[in-house]
């Protein structure tokens, strides 16, 4: 009887309020019920996350070598900012891409750009303080500015105009407690690549009001249809603006399980002495970055069109592309701008047609009918149920039977 006693009084240990309004849908209830179907013997396509070597696209030869050559040397932690030449190989793509005056004293290795994001946000928000970021966006922008107590606002992207940023949007959200632009380009969920112009739009609008640029530009060399990234701190104007560029080698090189990335400050980084020493603050906090995955950069970076083959027309890449939007642009009830980047595309639903409120109900129902994992819009901080992002990396044929369920399912599909 005392025991029954004790346990209806003890403690119950909850998880912090910060997490009340931090949400990763990618990898949350949806992404979790998969997995307990997966666990039972269900077999589920994961069209959720843009993990290459799932479906079998793997690393170049020469990366796998020089990981296992790195095994080795990569044992002792490293300086917490990154191992000298990886710095000294980022700073020179950096520059090869138009950031000119980037040196190997701004560059921080992470262990993934997640891990970056994270860092630059804690470095940087007090309780309050807003930051723009793109709607739909990679939510994990938006989680960890909340987590720092920040204040995220989200601009609007166009579809009408292949979702770019509506700029006037963005000029209208900035306030005397914005203290900065978060820019996605390539976009994920939707694919958009930025032209310059718009990026200087940006620039513009940061140097006006002094705010702080964040260019994460993981995508930047997984680009079709014979278009070119252009770099954030590289157009003009972005040398009155500090810009704080994100990239790794996850997607160039389909590491992703390597988890190496960096980021990179460019613009009046003498004005930033303060920010930039808390990053480093941060940085030294968790040591240093995997160092076996530093140890391949300056050689994947050598080479740093590695997907180049699987992103022109009769590549990999670029047919499933083609498949899935052709798919798509045909099943009654959809519409899609196609995506000339990354590997995303994130389709409209006709919400009256489908009578459609609730869409993680729909993915949802999607998964329970047809074993196919996908992301509803609203998990990118899309304000309205009406899209879903698909994965487009399982080869062709895997790709036309899914559009094929997906096309089935809508036939007759209505929420009640």
């Amino acid at each position: 009887m005392l025991y029954d006693t004790i346990l209806t009084v003890m403690k119950r240990y909850k998880k912090t309020i910060k997490l009340s309004n931090v949400g990763y849908d990618i990898r949350g209830p949806v992404a979790e019920e998969a997995a307990r179907m997966a666990a039972e013997g269900v077999y589920v396509t994961p069209l959720n996350t843009g993990n290459p070597a799932v479906f079998d696209i793997f690393a170049p030869e020469f990366v796998e070598e020089e990981m296992r050559s790195a095994v080795r040397a990569g044992q002792p932690y490293s300086d917490s900012m990154g191992v000298e030449a990886a710095r000294e190989a980022i700073a020179a793509y950096c520059r090869s891409k138009g950031i000119t005056k980037t040196g190997a004293q701004d560059v921080y290795t992470g262990n993934g750009v997640s891990e970056l994001i994270s860092i630059s946000m804690q470095a940087l928000l007090d309780d309050g303080d807003e930051i723009l970021i793109p709607s739909p966006d990679y939510p994990l922008w938006t989680g960890a500015a909340t987590l720092c107590g920040g204040k995220a606002l989200h601009y609007k992207c166009d579809e009408d105009s292949g979702w770019l940023p509506d700029l006037k949007d963005v000029r209208s959200k900035v306030s005397p407690g914005t203290k900065a632009i978060v820019v996605i380009n390539p976009n994920n969920p939707t694919g958009a690549l930025y032209p310059e112009e718009l990026l200087e739009g940006l620039m513009k609008i940061a140097a006006e009001n002094e705010l702080i640029v964040f260019s994460d530009e993981i995508y930047d060399r997984i680009v079709m249809d014979g278009e070119k990234h252009i770099s954030t701190a590289a157009v003009e104007g972005a040398e009155d603006v500090l810009v704080v560029t994100l990239n790794g080698l996850s997607k160039s090189h389909m590491v992703a399980g390597y988890r190496c990335g960096w980021m990179s400050f460019s613009g009046p980084t003498e004005r930033a002495k303060d920010y930039i020493e808390g990053v480093r603050m941060l940085a030294s906090m968790r040591m240093c970055a995997n160092v076996p995955a530093q140890l391949i950069i300056a050689k994947a970076l050598s080479n740093p069109f590695s997907a180049a083959s699987m992103l022109e027309p009769g590549g990999r890449i670029y047919e499933q592309r083609e498949c899935i939007y052709r798919a798509v642009r045909d099943i009654p009830g959809l519409s899609v701008v196609k995506p000339k980047a990354a590997f995303y595309i994130f389709p409209k639903i006709d919400v009256r047609k489908f009578s459609i409120r609730d869409d993680e109900k729909f993915v949802l129902d999607f998964l329970y009918e047809h074993h196919v994992l996908m992301t509803h819009g609203r998990g990118f901080n899309y304000p309205d149920p009406d899209h879903f992002r698909i994965v487009y990396l399982p080869e062709v044929p895997e790709l036309e039977r899914i559009a094929v369920k997906l096309r089935t399912f809508l036939a007759d599909y209505k929420q009640t």
